[in-house]
């Protein structure tokens, strides 16, 4: 979030806090931290405190009327803070004030002032910027006027303005109000609610921001931890769509499956594997983030059912050995059980985990596992923001989803598959007493995709997608695509034979049709030759006969010729 620059902040330190509260607390002025036993305001106070003489150089003040400063300080050493070594240098004032009630008169003249003359001295002593003050009930506990109590409770807050300090103070939570004794969440410029409830056995902390006085803030609940390192607030229900879009693909580790999605996903997309058990996800994303860490990124495996060395060697058996990239530093397996946290915390250990590790994937196997003990819709609810994050940060994210027998295939069980960019189903295929693996894309945002069923092969090797191939009654799997694909070889073969045998005929019967051709040329030739002499024949013949004639025809004409008698000329006739 970005800063709200209308108001003054002090930054707490608290990691998710100052984001929240865009800044940090009201700067010089008090804030109240209520809630129930056991929420985590003491601490929330005394990391304030601590983070603003170690990190901000503005030395403290944190006064305690329940516990002794010894105390305080073993109690917060697990969480790394040295108390005793910042009262030593003096950056630190730990106070405990002890409050008897016989010793407190309820007299209309009983006020605070002997409380502000020592806290007063304790800011002076260091210079104190914040101070701290838990818990109000432990102060006025023996005070039964109304009147009076309302009356120092203003004069406190005002006093703690008018020192200029940024102000910390906890109360216990009332029956109907935010605190016992209702006053102070109107007194206090910022107001912030602790929660820490238990459902299905399972305890979750939430913080809300009531209110803020001139600042914009966070107002839904969020879950926040507590561990060695103190405080973490997640302020996952904030984000928004405004993650940058890459068009950059990234292998899946499996030639087949970047086939069918033409090359790969898209860096910083989402995928959702999903099917019945005994399917291969777990597979497919170990081998995905095997061949991430292959190419140098830094990867994160969640596992909610199977221990980081049962993976390990469960992996062995499809040729995936993890553990040199996980000792290289690139490959990190976490596992827990969906129980043994509330969901909220499951998301805030997720989110710790990535700021620190800082990886480019992310897998969660399987997802459907947060459904135990919790309500579907809060679990889609929790992966919402989950991906939101992810999406934000540029992360490839892989998610596994069981599948449950008897219901359709392509409903997504956690009610995440609107928001997912590419969704395989990966599925089971029966036929002739056998149970075989196929896989096709339901969808793939952005992208020219398969629409076949890929049959989903698991060898010692890793993992091989063979091309669809149908039989008479549909897809063919396993033995009985073996068995047709026998079947197809011995027809495809005597299909070869009749086609050589057919052309073996057709080249007889052009070797026929040439001899018969060349035959009848033959006899073609013999004939006309036969009749190219005949009419040579009767050419001459006839030439003759025109010779003859015109010789006759001359001899009559001759002279000799005309003192025959007429019966000579006739004859000659």
């Amino acid at each position: 979030m970005a800063s709200d620059l209308s108001l003054p902040k002090c930054p707490t330190g608290i990691k998710g806090l100052d984001e929240l509260t865009q800044g940090g607390l009201p700067l010089g002025r008090p804030t109240l931290i209520c809630g129930g036993a056991g929420c985590g305001k003491t601490l929330m106070a005394m990391e304030f405190i601590v983070r603003g003489a170690t990190e901000f150089n503005e030395p403290g003040v944190f006064m305690s009327f329940e516990e002794r400063a010894p105390e305080l300080a073993m109690n917060v050493r697990s969480l790394g803070f040295d108390l005793e070594a910042l009262v030593a240098a003096k950056r630190l004032v730990l106070s405990h004030v002890r409050v008897e009630r016989n010793e407190i008169e309820e007299a209309g003249d009983y006020d605070l002032e002997g409380l502000f003359i020592r806290l007063g001295h304790a800011i002076a002593s260091v210079g104190a910027r914040r101070v701290a003050l838990d818990t109000l009930e432990a102060l006025f506990a023996g005070l039964d006027n109304q009147a009076v109590l309302r009356a120092e409770l203003r004069r406190l807050f005002q006093w703690l303005k008018d020192q200029g300090v940024t102000a910390v103070i906890t109360g216990e939570r009332g029956d109907a109000t935010l605190t016992r004794q209702g006053l102070e969440e109107y007194v206090s410029d910022c107001v912030i609610l602790l929660d820490h409830r238990v459902r299905e056995q399972i305890s979750t902390r939430r913080l809300k921001i009531v209110k803020y006085r001139g600042s914009t803030h966070g107002t839904n609940e969020y879950p926040f931890i507590i561990d060695e390192n103190g405080i973490d607030v997640l302020p996952i229900t904030s984000l928004g769509l405004t993650g940058q879009v890459s068009s950059e693909r990234v292998s899946m580790g499996v030639p087949g499956l970047d086939e069918m999605l033409g090359g790969g996903l898209y860096r910083g997309s989402s995928v959702l594997f999903s099917g019945t058990a005994g399917t291969g996800k777990s597979t497919v994303a170990a081998t995905f983030l095997a061949a991430a860490c292959g190419r140098g990124e830094r990867s994160l495996y969640f596992s909610f059912e199977e221990a980081p060395g049962q993976t390990v060697r469960n992996m062995r058996s499809v040729g995936l050995d993890l553990e040199p990239i996980i000792d290289q530093g690139l490959l990190r397996l976490h596992a827990m059980r969906p129980t043994q946290h509330g969901l909220e915390l499951h998301l805030a250990t997720i989110f710790r985990m990535i700021r620190d590790f800082g990886p480019r994937n992310v897998v969660l196997d399987p997802v459907t596992s947060l459904l135990a003990g919790n309500v579907s819709g809060e679990v889609s609810a929790v992966l919402m923001r989950l991906l939101d994050t992810l999406k934000g940060e540029g992360i490839t994210c892989l998610f596994t989803a069981l599948n449950t027998g008897g219901g359709p295939m392509e409903a997504s069980t956690v009610g995440i598959s609107s928001l997912i960019d590419t969704w395989f189903l990966m599925r089971d295929i029966e036929l002739d007493a056998e149970r075989n693996r196929g896989i096709y894309i339901l969808k793939s945002r952005g992208m020219a995709h398969s629409n076949q069923i890929r049959e989903f092969i698991l060898t010692s090797e890793g993992i091989r997608l063979r091309p669809t191939y149908l039989g008479p009654n549909g897809v063919l799997t396993g033995s009985s695509r073996l068995v047709q694909e026998r079947r197809d070889a011995v027809e495809a073969e005597l299909r070869r034979q009749e086609i050589e045998r057919k052309q073996r005929e057709l080249e007889r019967e052009a070797r026929l049709f040439e001899a018969r051709t060349l035959a009848l040329k033959a006899e073609f030739e013999a004939r006309a030759e036969d009749l190219r002499r005949g009419l040579a024949e009767l050419a001459r013949d006839q030439a003759q006969v025109l010779t003859d004639q015109q010789e006759m025809a001359a001899s009559r004409k001759s002279p000799s010729a005309q003192g025959l008698s007429g019966a000579a000329v006739a004859a000659l006739r």
